[in-house]
């Protein structure tokens, strides 16, 4: 599985990282464990994941966090993930 993270503010990107995950675990398992990397790579708090975030995950593989999503204050407009391989 590959999961792309991509950062953003006034539309512009700002970072992005992809994650791979080969392992044998759960879908779910994986992207948490992606959240987890990416978080720590780019020096954040981790995201809460809302019922919409969650939602719009389902629908789309695809999903962004914004500074609701967040305990403390961001830098930017919102982390978008992105599942583009599994």
């Amino acid at each position: 599985m590959r999961i792309w993270f991509k950062m953003f503010k006034d539309n512009h990107l700002l970072r992005d990282t992809v994650i791979e995950d080969g392992s044998e675990d759960t879908r779910t398992h994986k992207i948490f464990h992606a959240l987890e990397q990416v978080c720590y790579e780019f020096d954040l708090s981790k995201p809460i994941w809302l019922d919409a975030t969650v939602a719009e995950f389902k629908r789309h593989d695809k999903a962004r966090f914004y500074q609701d999503n967040f305990v403390e204050q961001i830098d930017f407009d919102f982390l978008e993930i992105h599942v583009i391989e599994e």
